[in-house]
């Protein structure tokens, strides 16, 4: 009997050495998919950072093709303010045509 009890005593020490020795391979797949976690989370960053930058330069497209247009609009509103000056109609009958107060078609007139 006591044979059999040191002789599992020993094969079991045995093992648990053997056990610290041998490569974990949970420890392999944790560690693949950390790195495949990490490469994710990179690639997740650089496509943020370009949409941001695309984000960036589609707005100031948008800012400075609205800026123009809102120049040549104004500068038609402007022309059609002076050219009812030049046609007689008082400062008092533009603001009421255009909807514009009187100080700025007196602003508009004074530039032309």
């Amino acid at each position: 009997m006591i044979y059999a009890i040191s002789t599992i005593l020993i094969v079991a020490v045995i093992l648990f050495i053997i056990s610290f020795l041998m490569n974990d391979k949970f420890k392999e797949l944790e560690d693949q998919l950390e790195q495949y976690s990490m490469s994710t989370m990179q690639d997740t960053y650089q496509m943020k950072k370009k949409i941001k930058i695309l984000e960036e330069e589609l707005l100031t497209n948008d800012l400075t093709g609205d800026l123009f247009q809102n120049d040549n609009q104004s500068s038609e509103a402007d022309r059609k303010i002076v050219q009812l000056h030049e046609k007689g109609y008082s400062i008092q009958e533009i603001t009421e045509l255009t909807k514009l107060s009187t100080y700025d078609i007196q602003l508009i007139l004074r530039n032309y």
